[in-house]
């Protein structure tokens, strides 16, 4: 399993990535990634209503180009909407010019200078393309990642890695996926009701 807790080591190595958000507050930035999809993404907005909760959701293109409907429930209930590449890609993996397309494919979708690469997956020129293709992007990373897509981590285990490294101004990355649905299904709403019976609050990344 990855480590929930992004090594201070990872983000020096790095200054030019988003890990974490100082706050004045008793803050969490929730963050899902890879939607919209039908039955996961409208799970997910519920049970943030509940908890009258922002988020930021990092979208895939093609998925908002199949279900534009549930896009915009996540864009009517508020959240930050955030770019996730067309068709998830791998950064390390991919030719420069063709991420860069990709990127802008889904850049006419979200319209967001909020953009995290899949599977933390970029190279140093790429970020440098990015921004300069849209000026003021912020690539967004997470400071705990809560691995819910393994499909070999037990729903309880899960819950757990997260309530015991999650602090104040931390991104948790959650996923509105079908692969991570088991586990998310379990560990969102204890989570939210950990947490505000703590006093945290809830906010969106602002773009």
């Amino acid at each position: 399993m990855p480590l929930v807790k992004t090594p201070w080591l990872v983000k020096k190595l790095k200054p030019r990535l988003t890990w974490d958000i100082k706050s004045a507050d008793r803050c969490i930035y929730l963050t899902f990634d890879d939607g919209p999809i039908p039955i996961v993404t409208p799970f997910v907005l519920n049970i943030l209503q509940q908890y009258n909760a922002k988020a930021t959701f990092f979208c895939i293109g093609d998925n908002i180009s199949k279900h534009p409907e549930i896009f915009e429930q996540v864009k009517n209930a508020g959240h930050t909407i955030g770019n996730h590449t067309y068709n998830h890609l791998r950064g390390w993996e991919t030719d420069d010019q063709i991420y860069l397309e990709n990127f802008l494919e889904a850049d006419r979708l979200t319209g967001s200078k909020l953009f995290r690469p899949p599977y933390a997956s970029i190279k140093r020129s790429q970020v440098k393309l990015l921004k300069a293709a849209k000026p003021g992007l912020e690539i967004i990373m997470w400071n705990i990642l809560s691995a819910d897509y393994d499909v070999d981590l037990k729903p309880e285990k899960c819950l757990q890695n997260v309530l015991k490294h999650t602090r104040s101004g931390d991104m948790v990355l959650f996923h509105d996926s079908l692969k991570a649905f088991p586990r998310l299904e379990y560990v969102l709403p204890r989570v939210m009701e950990v947490w505000s019976k703590e006093g945290y609050v809830f906010k969106s990344i602002e773009d």
